[in-house]
């Protein structure tokens, strides 16, 4: 499992995360599109946009592999703002390639688009050194 470096691991002072730390010796956890309803409470909203700023800034339009990103988090965006990026897709693979819809994201989300202001999120990985670079 490729694992995201660089990539936030959470949503600062959430439970939500973005990141796994190991691969399920269970099974992987397979991606499915979740209805996200207008009555969903304002964090859930705030970690779904805080995650797909994320995304682009760290992948931009490109298709990526799922690596260690949570399949949660990514199922609320999954069939919308983020893609399938081949065919056949396994949706339980955690090579699988994703790509962000930019016109999509910035259609559901153009707050991410159109503000500087830094997302608050905790990046801290126990995997990492302590200088980060």
């Amino acid at each position: 499992m490729l694992k995201h470096r660089g990539f936030p691991g959470r949503l600062t002072g959430t439970d939500f995360q973005f990141t796994i730390r190991r691969a399920n010796p269970r099974g992987v956890t397979p991606i499915t599109r979740r209805e996200r309803f207008r009555d969903r409470k304002s964090v859930d909203r705030a970690a779904d946009r805080a995650f797909l700023k994320a995304l682009i800034d760290h992948f931009g339009d490109a298709p990526f592999e799922r690596g260690n990103l949570d399949a949660g988090r990514l199922s609320w965006l999954f069939g919308r703002e983020v893609l399938a990026a081949e065919d056949p897709f396994d949706p339980a693979d955690y090579d699988a390639l994703l790509r962000v819809d930019l016109a999509r994201a910035e259609a559901a989300f153009p707050d991410i688009f159109t503000t500087e202001a830094p997302i608050d999120w905790d990046a801290e990985d126990e995997d990492w050194p302590e200088d980060h670079g």
